[in-house]
């Protein structure tokens, strides 16, 4: 792990934690998340939004996907609006085993250099099932300023991903369902199917049995096999549309792997750019 502090956190270690200390962010998903948050939430959790907060939604998909990053200046001002700090410990939570919005807010803040910043193993559940405190309403506290300057960990374009694809010395990896990548079925974007030359690393076998990550051993076992001797610079990570794939890169970094490339436009934006695709029975 490029940090000291281990990127995944369980609900055991947080309840050991002194609330004062830490900043907790309530990153659920769907349509009603701030109705949801403002019901109950973990206690003193401050919430924040996919598409208001973690993206910069743009009319048309095939610019940049369906959720492409936000800009700085506009990272900046959920941050300031959300009052953290750099120097802040942070640990954000969803109801998805990080695979939602917490993975994204996670790469957001090592992406502008924050250290202190942490995924809650098991999210949610995790939290109740180990009587974490909760509350109802919306938390007060004050803002501030985070400056920030630019993104600092390493993203790939849709041309950088279509030269990548032919280059057996790159390794496009797509964290989306089998059955989405193999052209199966598609919920979300238009086209089913996926990148030629990807190979398909489902997100969901980061995790064991019980829905928390694998040991970072395993992790470490599992992705070393599949990179073997290709440089760190040459590994690209998508899903559909920039978000879940944050939870393998989550993972590899808590594997201690160096974090690869994030193709945020992904499927999303792929599959709206008249690029080659491919389904298993092409293939």
């Amino acid at each position: 792990m490029s940090t000291s502090l281990s990127p995944i956190i369980s609900a055991e270690e947080l309840n050991q934690l002194n609330l004062s200390e830490i900043i907790l962010i309530d990153a659920r998903a769907g349509s009603n998340a701030f109705e949801v948050y403002q019901k109950e939430h973990l206690k003193g959790a401050r919430f924040v939004d996919l598409n208001l907060d973690l993206a910069s939604i743009p009319e048309n998909p095939a610019n940049g996907g369906r959720h492409p990053l936000p800009t700085i200046e506009q990272f900046a001002e959920t941050l300031s609006k959300l009052g953290v700090s750099p120097s802040d410990h942070i640990i954000v939570y969803d109801d998805k085993n990080g695979s939602n919005f917490a993975a994204r807010f996670w790469w957001l803040m090592r992406a502008i250099g924050h250290e202190k910043i942490q995924v809650l193993n098991g999210g949610y559940q995790s939290a109740l099932q180990n009587d974490f405190p909760t509350n109802s309403g919306t938390e007060t506290y004050q803002k501030t300023t985070y400056p920030i300057k630019e993104w600092n960990l390493p993203l790939a374009s849709i041309e950088e991903v279509e030269k990548a694809r032919k280059n057996d010395q790159n390794l496009v990896i797509d964290v989306r369902d089998k059955n989405r990548f193999d052209g199966l079925t598609e919920p979300l974007d238009l086209i089913a199917g996926h990148i030629p030359g990807a190979v398909n690393i489902p997100l969901t076998e980061n995790l064991d049995e019980s829905g928390l990550f694998k040991s970072a051993e395993e992790l470490a076992q599992k992705y070393k096999s599949v990179i073997g001797d290709k440089k760190d610079e040459n590994i690209i990570v998508h899903c559909g549309s920039g978000v879940t794939a944050c939870h393998t890169l989550l993972a590899m970094d808590y594997a201690g792997l160096p974090i690869p490339k994030l193709y945020v436009g992904s499927w999303s934006e792929w599959s709206r750019n008249h690029r080659e695709m491919a389904t298993k029975k092409l293939e």
